[in-house]
């Protein structure tokens, strides 16, 4: 598991109106040359860049332009089809590009010619080092839990740069969250829908446990992060909020 970290992160965020609602931007030749290139893509699909080495997190609907980006590690966190899209991850395939996966996507691992791991798991490569951590939700009144946690699915914390990134994927504010309080930098939740991920009050509740240094929103449907940053961002004092937009750029780096 990281340690906690002591460095402040300096972030700068370039704000691209049409990134949004035209093809997305291929690079990041807008960005500074300092820190942790980091890009949301669609739903929680994020690219983090640094030092020539690029880590995607359940990308889906990249355009084909993307193949000129290919991916040093893909990490999925689940199968549904919002987060893993195998003709998205076949584009940015290259050379010795490592996928890794739930070890319960047995399937998918053999397609992709995968790795497979398990809540707690690490893996380090070169400049990266990965830690494969719990993600689930719970029972609901009439139904299983949509991301049960007998599946052993994977959020993810993820060492770059000198920078600590956690992606949730699809999750609740679940226990475990305890175990990593005071060691993440950048952490990436969902906000919503409820019935499937954290929502609402739990996404604050979330980062009082993790305590990160900045929050980024993901897996939010059009609008919804707005209503959460006017309804509950005055919650959150305990870490900076970097909302940005789908296929929007920003830059993290220690300091």
């Amino acid at each position: 598991m990281p340690l906690t970290k002591n460095a402040k992160i300096i972030i700068s965020v370039v704000i691209v109106a049409t990134v949004a609602v035209a093809v997305p931007l291929i690079g990041f030749s807008l960005m500074p040359p300092v820190g942790v290139r980091f890009q949301l893509l669609d739903n929680a699909g994020v690219m983090l860049e640094f030092n020539g080495y690029r880590i995607y997190v359940d990308p889906i609907n990249l355009p084909a332009n993307y193949e000129a980006l290919p991916a040093d590690v893909v990490l999925v966190t689940h199968p549904h089809g919002d987060h893993y899209q195998p003709s998205s991850i076949g584009l940015i395939q290259k050379e010795g590009t490592i996928n890794v996966f739930p070890a319960n996507m047995s399937a998918e691992i053999v397609v992709h010619g995968g790795i497979g791991v398990v809540p707690r798991d690490e893996l380090v490569y070169e400049q990266v080092t990965i830690t494969a951590f719990f993600m689930y939700t719970f029972d609901v009144e009439g139904g299983q839990a949509s991301h049960p946690l007998e599946a052993e699915y994977t959020s993810y914390i993820i060492e770059f740069g000198g920078v600590t990134f956690f992606h949730a994927g699809d999750s609740k504010n679940i226990p475990e969250y305890s175990e990593i309080t005071g060691t993440i930098d950048v952490a990436m939740l969902p906000l919503g829908p409820g019935c499937q991920t954290m929502f609402n009050e739990e996404v604050v509740d979330a980062l009082e446990v993790i305590q990160p240094r900045y929050f980024v929103p993901i897996h939010y449907a059009e609008g919804a992060n707005i209503e959460w940053l006017t309804t509950y961002a005055s919650q959150c004092t305990m870490c900076q909020i970097v909302s940005l937009a789908y296929w929007q750029l920003a830059s993290f780096a220690p300091s």
